[in-house]
């Protein structure tokens, strides 16, 4: 035997790509196969101390056929055929043994040992393929039982108090009796076992589908590292960004839209805008942060999606605003923006325990939101921070100066758009690609 057929022995023949259930149930028909070669060997040598001198060659054939099953199984791999050959060895070579030796008395019962296959069956292959190895079980177990009842010899048995007939009828009742209580039982057990398991596997994946929907939800409110996070039991979470744009988007004259609208009509209106405004911003590395009412707050600079942000930033803005000119309200009333984006450090984080908000703070939060507020319909302002990174690739009208409540006086630039044609052609192209989506 070579080293190769060696190592699948101690195996068992046992593949990487396995389940759990062939793993165990090689297992069990390699342990199995191990101690009936060696019960074979022990129960000659105990007959032979006793006196019987049997013969030899059943056991050792028997042994023979064993190997030679494994030896095929390990070398071809074919489990089902190893299975289902060793399980007729079990069930017939005892029936083979007892008929050799004599009757159920001679052979002390020893077919009892063909019990082997029907829960072998039961182990390895399912309460419903064992029981038509449980049946050829007890037919040969009746069949043995006819046979020696009607070839018992009486005159051997004369003065026994029970007639050797009646005996070898019992006999054969006794083993199917108790072989049938113990085959029902390890049946109803593993069948029972089973319906748990598929209990418990069918819980596991509605569980795994509720959490994949728990997490998909969780993402809808955080962005994924902050996620992350929050599932470790990271119970305070605030990073400080050195850098970061913010961008806020008012829609102007919401209020008298909304007041000639049902609120079935107001809220289908506002899902259809702040979701088209979400697939703008995903599109371009973007961070939504919340909306308030009819106001949309978005960031860049918080993940590593796009390193330019500032200049997708101002790209959303003006798409944007184009995009919202052109919709209709139903109402006769055309929608338009009012934007403001501040450029510069943030601290980021998640506020409270429950119904939780990812937010921004600081002072290019406050001013970004004021400039929105004191900005003109259909206007993009940006802070003086965001005009020196943007000044070389977007145009700009002359700067103007805001008072801003808390800021005093506050140079802003109004955007017109890019300076390059062709990258606003690829701002169109976007667009396009998200009406197709």
């Amino acid at each position: 035997m070579n080293a190769g057929l060696l190592t699948r022995l101690r195996a068992g023949g046992i593949r990487p790509d396995d389940s759990d259930d062939i793993r165990l149930n090689k297992s069990l028909l390699m342990l199995a196969t191990g101690l009936v070669c060696v019960a074979s060997t022990l129960w000659l040598a105990i007959y032979w101390s006793l006196g019987p001198q049997l013969s030899a060659t059943l056991p050792f054939a028997y042994q023979l056929l064993l190997a030679g099953n494994l030896t095929v199984y390990l070398y071809g791999g074919n489990f089902r055929l190893f299975r289902s050959t060793l399980l007729g060895l079990f069930l017939f070579a005892p029936f083979v043994a007892q008929w050799a030796i004599g009757n159920f008395i001679t052979a002390s019962g020893i077919l009892l040992w063909g019990l082997l296959a029907p829960i072998g069956a039961i182990l390895c292959m399912g309460g419903r393929e064992a029981l038509a190895w449980f049946f050829a079980y007890a037919f040969l177990v009746a069949l043995t039982g006819f046979f020696d009842w009607y070839l018992a010899d009486a005159a051997t048995y004369r003065n026994a108090l029970v007639p050797v007939e009646t005996s070898v009828v019992f006999f054969a009742l006794n083993f199917l009796a108790v072989s049938g209580i113990v085959f029902m039982l390890l049946r109803f057990a593993i069948e029972q076992k089973q319906i748990v398991a598929h209990r418990l596997a069918d819980a596991h994946r509605a569980l795994e589908q509720e959490q994949e929907r728990s997490e998909r939800l969780l993402l809808n409110i955080l962005p994924g590292p902050v996620a992350q996070r929050l599932k470790q039991n990271e119970k305070n979470i605030a990073d400080g960004y050195a850098d970061v744009s913010v961008m806020f988007a008012d829609i102007v004259n919401f209020t008298q839209v909304a007041a000639g609208m049902t609120p079935s009509q107001v809220f289908s209106m506002l899902n259809r805008v702040f979701s088209r405004f979400d697939e703008q911003a995903e599109a371009r590395g973007l961070e939504k942060i919340k909306t308030i009412g009819d106001a949309y707050m978005v960031a860049g600079g918080l993940n590593s999606a796009n390193t330019d942000y500032t200049a997708a930033i101002a790209d959303l803005a003006l798409e944007m605003r184009d995009w919202l000119r052109n919709q209709t309200t139903g109402t006769g009333v055309l929608l338009d923006l009012r934007i403001g984006i501040g450029t510069g450090p943030v601290v980021a984080g998640v506020v409270g325990k429950k119904k939780f908000i990812y937010d921004l703070w600081g002072d290019t939060v406050n001013l970004a939101s004021r400039i929105t507020t004191e900005g003109l319909p259909g206007m993009v302002q940006v802070d003086t921070a965001t005009w020196t990174r943007l000044r070389g690739r977007y145009d700009f009208h002359e700067p103007q100066t805001l008072y801003l409540k808390g800021k005093g006086d506050t140079v802003v630039y109004r955007l017109i758009g890019r300076k390059d044609n062709d990258a606003l052609k690829s701002i169109d192209d976007v667009d396009i690609l998200l009406d197709a989506g």
